[in-house]
């Protein structure tokens, strides 16, 4: 059961009051900048983490025109532009464009899809 950190949220994020949400406001709010806070991507981290081990999650996107979803190392620079790449620390799957979805691989995989994807 993963809940969203408030503490790192892009202060364009908002998050449900109980952290399982997020959506992105029009405006950035106005909100302490912490080493932990994404202040360049609208990113957002779990408060879990991880070392080794199997884990399985699920993540509603029903509706959503572009999302990335994927999983960090835990010391990436949360202050400047990402690279979600293998290489920089970032495992991740993308819709993007309304409709093309790819795993950032570095070279990057195409994924084809049957139909609109609802949760992953």
């Amino acid at each position: 059961d993963v809940t969203l950190d408030p503490d790192s949220a892009h202060p364009q994020l908002i998050l449900s009051p109980d952290g399982k949400q997020v959506r992105c406001g029009d405006t950035e709010q106005n909100l302490t900048d912490t080493s932990k806070r994404f202040t360049v991507d609208r990113a957002v981290v779990g408060n879990q983490s991880f070392s080794s081990g199997r884990f399985y999650y699920e993540v509603q996107v029903r509706g959503k025109t572009e999302w990335i979803l994927g999983v960090m190392r835990e010391n990436i620079n949360r202050k400047e532009r990402i690279i979600q790449r293998p290489q920089y620390g970032f495992w991740t799957v993308v819709l993007w464009g309304g409709g093309y979805y790819e795993a950032r691989a570095g070279p990057d995989v195409p994924l084809t899809v049957r139909e609109k994807v609802e949760k992953l």
